[in-house]
C-alpha cells in the first residue's frame, strides 16, 4: 500500500503531535540533569564524576523498569488502537503494584550497596564518598521514580505527551529552586552539597507521581488506573518485556564496562566523558521524542489491525529525526568548547569533552535511525530482535575493541571513535530489519 500526499501530512502532523512535547519533555530531563551537574560541579571534580557515574548506575536500574514499560507500551498503545480503554487502565494499575513491589528490593540492595558498585566502577575514593551518600538518598525514594517512569510510559503509549511535557516543566523548576537552596544553603537552609542535590531531585519525582495520580483521575484522560488485577494481560506484558529487559540489563553491563575503560584514564577523561555525555543529551532529545511516538503509533496502528500504516509511522518518525538530530549535531561539531564551558572551567577536562562532542556530532544521523526503528520495533513487541541486535553490536564492536584499544596504548579519542563507529554500524543494521518488515507479525 502506497500513501498519498494527503495521508503522510495527516501522518507527520500525528507523529509531531506525540514527538514534539515528548522531546521537549525529555529536553527538560536533560536540562534538570545538567542543572544538578552545573551546581554540583562547582563544588568539586570528585562530586562532578560521581553524578555522573550516578546517572551510569541509574541505567542498571532501567533494566528492571524495562521488564514492565516497554511489554506494558505495546500492549497499552495495542489495547488503545483497538478502542479497550478500560482494559488499558486496568493494565496500568497491575504494573503499578508491580513496580511498587519490585520497588522495595532494589531501594534495600541500592541503599546498603552503593559504596560496593562505585568501588567496582574503579572510581577513585573521593568519587566513591561523594556518589555513595548521593545514591543512598535516592535509593529511598526509588518507588516513586518507578511509579513516575511507568505514569510517563503510560500515557505516551496511549497518545498524550503534553501532560508530560507540562508536569515535568513545573517539576525541573522546582528542582532547580531547591537546588540552590539545598546545595549552597540559603534562606535560613543548612548548606548540604551533593545530597541537597538529591533531596531536590527526589521532590521533584514526588510532585510527578502525584500530577500523573490527579491527572488520570479526570474520566476525559487517554487512560485511567482502574483497580483490576488480569493476570493474563501481566504475563503478556513479561512475555514482551523479559528479552526488553535482558536486552537492558547486558546493553547496561556493556555500558558500564565501557565507562569502567574510560575510568582507567584518570578522572579528568572521566569527568570530560561524563560532561561531554550529558551535553550530547541535548542532541538525543529528538531522537527520543519521536521513538516514543514511533513506539505509540506503531503499536497502535497494529492494534487497528493496519500493518502498512505501523510501518509508514516508522519511516515518518525517523525521517524527522535525523533532520532535527542531524541539526543539532552540526553544532556540537561547531561549538564544541563552548558547550563544555558551561559545566566546568578545567582546561584538560574541557579539551575531553569537546573531542567526544565533535565525534559524537559525526554520528547523530546513524543514532537517530537506530533510535526510531528500534523504538518501533518495540512497539510492535520484536523485542527478541533488539535484545540481538543490540547485544552483539555492543561487544563487538565496542567494548571489546575499545578494551583492545586501551590496552595497545591508545588514546581516549580512539576510544571515542570505536563508540562511534559502533553506533554507525548498529544504525544501518536497524535500517536492514526494519525495512524487512518481518517485525510487523510479532505477536503480543
Amino acid at each position: 500500500m502506497i500513501y498519498n500526499s494527503k495521508i503522510i501530512s495527516k501522518d507527520t502532523k500525528k507523529v509531531l503531535s506525540l514527538a514534539l512535547p515528548a522531546a521537549l519533555k525529555h529536553f527538560i530531563d536533560i536540562l534538570q540533569v545538567l542543572i544538578d551537574m552545573l551546581m554540583v560541579g562547582s563544588l568539586n571534580i570528585y562530586a562532578l564524576a560521581a553524578v555522573g557515574m550516578t546517572m551510569q548506575f541509574m541505567m542498571i536500574i532501567n533494566v528492571l523498569m524495562t521488564l514492565y514499560v516497554v511489554g506494558g507500551n505495546a500492549l497499552i498503545s495495542r489495547f488503545i488502537g483497538q478502542g479497550r480503554k478500560k482494559r488499558a487502565s486496568a493494565l496500568l494499575f497491575g504494573l503499578a503494584v508491580f513496580a511498587l513491589l519490585l520497588s522495595v528490593f532494589v531501594s534495600v540492595g541500592g541503599y546498603f550497596g552503593s559504596d560496593t558498585v562505585y568501588e567496582m566502577m574503579g572510581a577513585e575514593a573521593g568519587v566513591v564518598q561523594q556518589g555513595s551518600a548521593y545514591f543512598k538518598i535516592l535509593a529511598c525514594g526509588i518507588s516513586i521514580i518507578f511509579l513516575d517512569t511507568l505514569f510517563y510510559n503510560a500515557l505516551s503509549a496511549a497518545g498524550d505527551t503534553k501532560s508530560s511535557f507540562i508536569i515535568k516543566l513545573v517539576s525541573a523548576g522546582i528542582n532547580a529552586s531547591l537546588n540552590y537552596v539545598f546545595i549552597f544553603g540559603h534562606f535560613g537552609v543548612e548548606a548540604m552539597g551533593i545530597e541537597g542535590a538529591a533531596y531536590a531531585t527526589l521532590i521533584s519525582y514526588v510532585f510527578n507521581v502525584c500530577s500523573y495520580l490527579i491527572l488520570m483521575r479526570f474520566p476525559h484522560a487517554k487512560i485511567n488506573l482502574i483497580p483490576i488485577l488480569s493476570k493474563r494481560d501481566l504475563q503478556r506484558v513479561w512475555h514482551v518485556g523479559w528479552s526488553a529487559a535482558l536486552d537492558r540489563g547486558i546493553s547496561s553491563m556493556s555500558f558500564l564496562v565501557f565507562v569502567s575503560i574510560i575510568t582507567a584514564y584518570g578522572t579528568t577523561e572521566l569527568a570530560g566523558y561524563q560532561v561531554g555525555l550529558r551535553i550530547e543529551g541535548i542532541a538525543f532529545m529528538p531522537g527520543f521524542g519521536f521513538a516514543i511516538a514511533a513506539m505509540a503509533l506503531v503499536g497502535q496502528s497494529l492494534g487497528a489491525k493496519d500493518k502498512d500504516k505501523a510501518y509508514n509511522m516508522g519511516i515518518i518518525s525517523g525521517r524527522v529525526a535525523y533532520v532535527f538530530m542531524g541539526s543539532v549535531g552540526i553544532i556540537l561539531i561547531i561549538f564544541p568548547e563552548f558547550l563544555v564551558s558551561f559545566f566546568t572551567k578545567d582546561i584538560e577536562t574541557i579539551k575531553v569533552a569537546s573531542y567526544y562532542l565533535i565525534l559524537v556530532g559525526l554520528a547523530q544521523i546513524p543514532l537517530a535511525i537506530m533510535f526510531v526503528y528500534s523504538a518501533s520495533l518495540r512497539g510492535a513487541g520484536a523485542t527478541k530482535t533488539t535484545l540481538k541486535i543490540n547485544v552483539l553490536s555492543l561487544w563487538f564492536f565496542r567494548v571489546i575493541p575499545s578494551y583492545i584499544a586501551y590496552k595497545l596504548g591508545f588514546g581516549i579519542i580512539v576510544i571515542f571513535a570505536i563508540m562511534n563507529i559502533e553506533t554507525l554500524l548498529k544504525g544501518l543494521i536497524y535500517a536492514y530489519i526494519y525495512k524487512k518488515r518481518v517485525w510487523l507479525d510479532t505477536k503480543v
